[in-house]
């Protein structure tokens, strides 16, 4: 398929209870990122995802899907030509990829992921 889904981040005000919670709630596998303040969720098979503090207080708490694409730069761009509002523009995650984070024309939040491996 493409453009899947690829990586689900959790925003929250209080990470450790989030924690606490999803790992009692699910079979998922928790493993912290050293020095980045970041929580990998790994569920074996699927997509996984992330857990880390919300970047603004008065945010509420969100679930943040992420979608592949092959050039984060040219999709951001596109989704602007399309009438989404660019929420955080491209960011490199070292030796990782690079993301952004979109909002759409209708409200809707998500985010592009590209990975160093493509």
């Amino acid at each position: 398929m493409a453009n899947p889904f690829v990586h689900v981040e959790l925003q929250t005000g209080d990470p450790e209870i989030s924690k606490k919670f999803y790992s009692g709630m699910f079979d998922w596998t928790l493993e912290e990122i050293p020095g980045m303040d970041y929580t990998i969720i790994k569920v074996g098979d699927g997509t996984g995802g992330g857990i880390m503090k919300k970047p603004v207080a008065d945010m509420p708490d969100i679930w943040l899907p992420y979608i592949l694409v092959d050039d984060v730069a040219a999709s951001t761009k596109k989704a602007l030509t399309l009438g989404a509002t660019i929420c955080k523009d491209v960011t490199e995650v070292p030796d990782m990829g690079w993301f952004s984070v979109i909002t759409d024309p209708a409200g809707a939040t998500f985010g592009l992921w590209q990975s160093k491996a493509m």
